[in-house]
């Protein structure tokens, strides 16, 4: 399973406590952006054998649902794969990420803190397994199997060259560090409440539940990121029905 959305919200609303004791799980992101830019650096045999026999869902999901350049088993992939990021921009794009990105531990620990604040209102919510990789400048955040994959190349800052060429202010604002537990959040959760499709006004129905999710992000995360007038939708809903759960405003339709 595959997710790609942009986002943009605001608002916080004190709910009604969980009555379910929720045990604290800690997050270790999993480093396979440096064993996937080893390979892509040098060539090294060795990081490529790693990618595939400890990450044999992430390489696939990488190779053949993000790069599309093949099937993980076509006889010429891994060439293929090693050609694709010989592009100069990528080849620099790599070292960036390594650069920037040497430590995570901010990062770490603000989402096992957020995702545990998350299970505290959907306490059946299986914490993903989170991993950090390199793509080539399309997707911030994949889901797949209760794992989320960050894709660091969508984390540069505002004023990377590469944005300032291809990305609107609007989109580039949103590509910062400080962008990736909200991302990680509100992908998930749309994975686990998936966007309506079956309205009459399909549009404005996947507004609305995008609008409800950003709004549990600002919640969860306990500041203002998003802000748009379906998050202040959400915030009028949850005024209006004091007891509603996060559950609730997320699986309930025709709320306005």
């Amino acid at each position: 399973m595959l997710c790609m959305m942009v986002f943009c919200v605001g608002c916080e609303w004190q709910l009604k406590p969980n009555t379910v004791d929720v045990e604290s799980e800690e997050i270790t992101i999993d480093r396979y952006d440096r064993i996937e830019s080893q390979y892509l650096s040098t060539g090294d045999l060795a990081a490529l054998q790693q990618m595939n026999t400890a990450y044999p869902k992430q390489t696939r999901m990488l190779i053949e649902d993000m790069l599309l350049i093949g099937k993980v088993d076509d006889p010429d992939i891994n060439t293929k794969f090693l050609h694709f990021f010989q592009d100069s921009t990528l080849q620099k794009m790599l070292t960036h990420v390594q650069e920037q990105y040497a430590d995570i531990e901010d990062i770490n620990d603000e989402l096992s803190e957020a995702f545990n604040r998350l299970k505290e209102e959907l306490p059946n919510m299986e914490i993903p397994h989170v991993y950090t990789q390199v793509g080539s400048f399309d997707q911030s955040v994949i889901v797949g199997d209760h794992s989320l994959g960050i894709s660091l190349d969508k984390y540069l800052g505002t004023d990377y060259p590469f944005y300032l060429e291809n990305y609107t202010e609007d989109q580039r604002r949103m590509m910062v560090r400080e962008m990736i537990v909200p991302d990680c959040l509100s992908f998930y959760i749309l994975s686990l409440y998936p966007l309506p499709g079956d309205e009459e006004h399909i549009q404005q129905s996947r507004n609305l539940h995008m609008g409800r999710i950003q709004w549990v992000v600002n919640h969860v995360m306990k500041r203002k990121i998003f802000k748009n007038e379906y998050v202040d939708s959400a915030e009028r809903v949850m005024h209006q029905h004091k007891e509603m759960t996060i559950n609730q405003l997320l699986s309930t339709k025709n709320l306005q």
